[in-house]
């Protein structure tokens, strides 16, 4: 059975593809303006979902940045501290070797041991320092002080360590461990110092007093190099999450914006195709006098 094909029904179907080819023209025309491949979900689901996906990604990766950025403000506070604290125990080192002097006088002890006791008060308030309002050898513990007491101890504090997470499986501590550095109470760095003072008042042997001054110096240097490997591996963290944002930025840029070349060309082409399509639908449906006077 023939189908009879008629002007109508000729029009009708040019009039379908006159739009279909507008339709893309106009498609071709908004990519070029703005460079955007994807104007709105429908146009391409799967890169949109490529697309969501990387940006979260890229979110993921610039809370990764910031938070290497604060815990980098975290241990450059702390290897400050540290690096007064360093000081002030070199100089206590100097004083005890000093105080071994068998020649020294009690006058001499004395003004040793007074330096000792101001140089003791340095060294809490180091112990003592903030970051931000936080506690820099306290971890998550808001005291203020955290060494409090004769001798200064830590005893009692709910005390946790402050981390910042760096990437999807790495975490780094942030803080400083005031009672591995500093000690807590009897047996600390200030409690030798304050009976080295007493000794030197007392006119006692303060030889058994060196070892002691010795194994605090070298708690604080490991705290410090212990700072300094944590800072190393920030700063290859941080070199990382560069890279992965110019990485993530440029595979975004991808998915969703269009090469300017390819789309010129593209809209020639469709341009071309839509007044080829409007000459030939022109000479095929020529309209006749009836045409008007419907």
């Amino acid at each position: 059975m023939l189908n009879r094909v008629t002007n109508l029904t000729m029009s009708a179907n040019a009039q379908r593809t006159l739009q279909f080819q507008q339709a893309k023209l106009a498609d071709l025309q908004d990519k070029a303006s703005s460079l955007n491949k994807i104007s709105r979900p429908s146009d391409d689901p799967a890169a949109t979902a490529q697309s969501l996906a990387t940006r979260s990604l890229q979110a993921a990766n610039a809370q990764y940045g910031r938070n290497i950025d604060d815990g980098n403000t975290w241990l450059t506070a702390a290897d400050s501290a540290l690096a007064q604290a360093t000081n002030v125990m070199q100089r206590v080192k100097d004083l005890t070797v000093q105080a071994g002097n068998g020649s020294l006088n009690q006058s001499g002890k004395d003004a040793i041991a007074n330096e000792l006791d101001a140089l003791n008060t340095d060294l809490l308030s180091i112990a003592n320092s903030k970051h931000l309002g936080r506690n820099i050898f306290a971890g998550n513990s808001d005291a203020d002080p955290i060494y409090t007491g004769t001798p200064p101890a830590l005893d009692g504090l709910p005390i946790s360590q402050v981390d910042r997470r760096i990437s999807a499986t790495q975490t780094v501590r942030v803080d400083a461990d005031g009672k591995t550095i500093f000690g807590s109470g009897s047996g600390s760095v200030f409690d030798a110092i304050s009976k080295l003072a007493a000794d030197l008042r007392t006119g006692a042997d303060t030889t058994p007093r060196g070892a002691q001054i010795d194994t605090a110096f070298k708690n604080i240097v490991n705290g410090r190099a212990e700072i300094g490997t944590r800072q190393a591996q920030l700063e290859r963290a941080g070199n990382v999450n560069t890279e992965l944002e110019a990485s993530l930025d440029a595979q975004r840029t991808g998915i969703e914006k269009a090469d300017l070349g390819s789309v010129i060309m593209d809209l020639k082409v469709q341009e071309t195709n839509y007044q080829v399509a409007l000459a030939a639908t022109a000479k095929v449906l020529q309209p006749t006098l009836m045409d008007f006077l419907r």
